[in-house]
């Protein structure tokens, strides 16, 4: 069955082979944040509870802004979640990649789980034995959908938050990503210290 169809709904599949082999509390782990050119890269890990899993659960992407934050609040009243960043700073220093991993295995400390799924193709060093990865997993593991959930919805908040100490930018609508808007509000408005020096439509501007 092949993967990233519309009609695709994520399972708990590999969540029920984690257990299978002994595996007690599973997390699902993902991040959001990667292509912005403003604010965090924010990861989230999840455990659900197998009796009390939201319907619905699916890639954040798939989802509207609205049911979103509905799911999430479902999220958080049934499982357990843990969420963590990393800064503007450690991704100018890190890089973007690199940056993405730290978060991740920030989420995953926090939480304290036996086993964790990873969305993407790379596994946070402090997560190897501990933890697989699965491409698209957003799309194939319930866990790592809510995760997805979890944190799209945070970071989205962070940027409305940093929006309104930076306006202009319009990252109440576009999250940090370089839309035209931003792209121009940057060039009308320069930097500010939001912004990823490392990401090159910013660094041409200084």
């Amino acid at each position: 069955m092949g993967f990233g169809t519309r009609m695709d709904l994520p399972d708990f599949t590999f969540e029920r082979a984690a257990f299978a082999r002994g595996m007690i509390r599973v997390a699902g782990i993902d991040e959001v944040g990667r292509g912005p050119l403003a604010g965090p890269v924010t990861a989230a890990a999840v455990v659900l509870d197998p009796l009390r899993i939201p319907p619905g659960l699916r890639d954040s992407k798939q989802l509207t802004a609205a049911r979103r934050q509905v799911l999430a609040r479902q999220i958080f009243d049934c499982a357990e979640v843990s969420i963590a960043h990393a800064t503007v700073d450690e991704i100018d220093r890190l890089n973007i990649l690199q940056a993405s991993l730290l978060a991740m295995e920030r989420a995953a400390v926090e939480l304290g789980a036996v086993w964790h799924l990873i969305d993407g193709n790379r596994l946070p060093t402090a997560l190897h034995g501990r933890a697989e990865w699965i491409v698209r997993g957003d799309a194939r593991s319930l866990s790592i959908a809510a995760a997805s959930i979890v944190a799209k919805v945070t970071r989205d908040r962070i940027m409305v938050d940093l929006a309104q100490q930076h306006p202009g930018y319009g990252w109440e609508h576009n999250a940090g990503y370089p839309t035209p808007e931003h792209l121009a509000a940057l060039k009308k408005l320069g930097v500010t210290p939001a912004h990823r020096r490392s990401f090159r439509p910013v660094y041409q501007m200084l």
